[in-house]
């Protein structure tokens, strides 16, 4: 339910805030003075269009703010949900669900789950015959509920088939180029009989290439160093140190360790000779590991970033040319697979063709029922409902779609091109109360649903809102005392002059300015008689 909303900038609202309560809430008052465009604000926070003409005069922007208490989705924080629209005279919209910023069709698909708008000239479910038959499916409830998940399983799996026939290449000739391609790369990669590791070991040795004349420089410095003087002298150090070192045992470990030092340099100066060799490379050797490189860096250039991502590369092409040498017999197991799809999925749609055909009925005598109510004794409402044997869609093989007889001796035409505004929202407002048990909308808007009608049909009107509010949060502009007087909370909505600015202002009503309100909008005046209509009619409607 939307628990407040934010307006600013629209029109002649300045800057107003409604606090909104479950049930039927009833928007009344003067004319002019900004009911509709409350309800357009609604339409604009949930991804209607905007004219640039209705932002207030001398601002930059408008702004809609709205908070849903939703709990149960799980972008909610603490069951709330922000959603925020603002919109600047350049056109630039900026539009945010809890502080995440969000495109307009982001917004409209995100707030289509929550808002349904019916107006005048705003009934967009049901001038869209593909919502017809969700209006259908809900009717029919939990019965065709856990068919329609078990069909849409099949459908999904279905596509996913046929999508797999289509990419395995049923035309010969690109199947051909396909596997030629491949047989080429799979040869230039088995050629260059590639190894683990082989790349970094070759790095090593060129960089050592690179610097041989360096090395060998260096290496040969090092090595006259610790050559055979610097080992000699040490040499004949260790020899001195014998002489003494059974007169203390200090000299002995200095000896010792002076032995160690001679050893290791021993050791030392082998290892520095066998480096000198490992550096002196000929030419031939030079050009083999370049040549090497750059054919290791060619394959890293078309197959993948190094040696593991091409010999994976190898075994996924290695795959793909099994499947296309074998491609027929693979085809034809998918095809196999795609008909039995076909079986199980038209099993099932059989079965939802049967109980829509069988539910039609029921819902158009329960919604033709509540027309007559509603004064519209000669228009009667048929849905349609058409199997398609040659066709899948989402909700199986079949076509729905509301008909409508608005008048005696005429043809039934579609729905969608023969009602006006005001049978529209009517018409809706049928099909709502009808489905009041199982449809999932949280918030319902009725933009001036009584328009053109009064009596009995504006207290038909008033008893399937309030029956509506039972079970969703209801926002109704309304002109009749009756639908007012069935209100669970009123509101008042006036204008006035502030600083020569005319603004929109809000009211919730108490209970006796309720009975105000019900009393001027019955008669157009207040006195001791049209309050002592009001009252009764206040409690003959509670």
């Amino acid at each position: 339910m939307i628990t407040n909303i934010h307006i600013k900038n629209i029109g002649i609202i300045d800057d107003i805030e409604i606090n909104l309560n479950k049930g039927l809430n009833v928007l009344t008052g003067e004319t002019g003075a900004g009911k509709s465009l409350i309800i357009g604000s609604l339409d604009i926070i949930s991804g209607g269009r905007f004219s640039k003409e209705m932002i207030r005069k001398g601002e930059e922007n408008s702004f809609v703010e709205l908070c849903l208490y939703v709990p149960e989705d799980k972008n909610s924080i603490d069951g709330n949900i922000i959603v925020s629209r603002e919109i600047y005279a350049n056109g630039r919209n900026m539009c945010k669900i809890n502080g995440r910023l969000v495109t307009v069709a982001e917004l409209k698909t995100y707030m289509k789950s929550y808002i349904e708008i019916h107006g005048q000239n705003d009934n967009q479910n049901i001038l869209d015959s593909r919502i017809h038959i969700k209006y259908l499916d809900d009717f029919i409830g939990t019965e065709i509920k856990q068919i329609k998940e078990e069909y849409k399983e099949k459908y999904i799996r279905y596509h996913e088939l046929k999508k797999e026939l289509k990419e395995n290449y049923g035309d010969e000739k690109e199947k051909q180029r396909r596997l030629d391609l491949l047989k080429y790369q799979l040869t230039e990669i088995e050629e260059a009989k590639l190894k683990e590791g082989e790349e970094i070991k070759l790095e090593e040795k060129r960089k050592k290439m690179l610097n041989s004349e360096k090395i060998v420089e260096s290496l040969n410095t090092v090595d006259e160093a610790i050559g055979e003087r610097t080992i000699d002298t040490i040499s004949y150090a260790v020899r001195a140190l014998e002489k003494i070192e059974m007169i203390d045992e200090k000299y002995q470990n200095f000896n010792n360790d002076l032995k160690n030092i001679y050893y290791e340099l021993q050791e030392l100066s082998r290892d520095i000779c066998n480096y000198k060799e490992d550096v002196n490379f000929d030419e031939e050797e030079r050009n083999e590991i370049e040549e090497r490189l750059n054919k290791i860096y060619n394959l890293k250039r078309k197959y993948g970033n190094n040696i593991e991502e091409i010999i994976k590369y190898k075994e996924e092409i290695s795959e793909e040319i099994q499947k296309l040498e074998n491609i027929e017999e693979y085809n034809k197991k998918t095809k196999e697979k795609i008909k039995q799809q076909e079986r199980e999925m038209t099993e099932i749609a059989i079965k939802m063709n049967k109980l829509r055909v069988e539910n039609a009925d029921k819902l158009n005598h329960n919604i033709n029922e509540i027309l007559e109510d509603l004064e519209m004794k000669n228009a009667k409402i048929n849905m349609h409902v058409e199997y398609n044997e040659n066709e899948y869609n989402e909700n199986g093989k079949n076509q729905v779609e509301f008909y409508i007889i608005t008048n005696l001796g005429e043809d039934e035409k579609p729905l969608t091109k023969i009602a006006s505004g005001g049978e529209m929202s009517r018409i809706m407002l049928a099909i709502k109360k009808v489905l009041a048990d199982t449809d999932d909308m949280p918030v319902l808007v009725f933009d001036e649903i009584d328009t053109g009608i009064s009596g009995k049909a504006g207290k038909a009107v008033a008893e399937k809102l309030s029956l509506i509010g039972k079970k969703h949060q209801v926002l109704c502009i309304s002109h009749l005392a009756n639908i007012a007087a069935k209100a669970d909370y009123n509101y008042f909505i006036s204008k006035r002059v502030i600083g020569e600015r005319t603004n929109t202002n809000i009211e919730l009503l108490k209970e006796d300015e309720v009975i105000k309100e019900i009393a001027r909008i019955s008669s157009g005046e207040i006195n001791d008689t049209t309050i002592q209509y009001a009252k009764e009619l206040r409690n003959k409607i509670a």
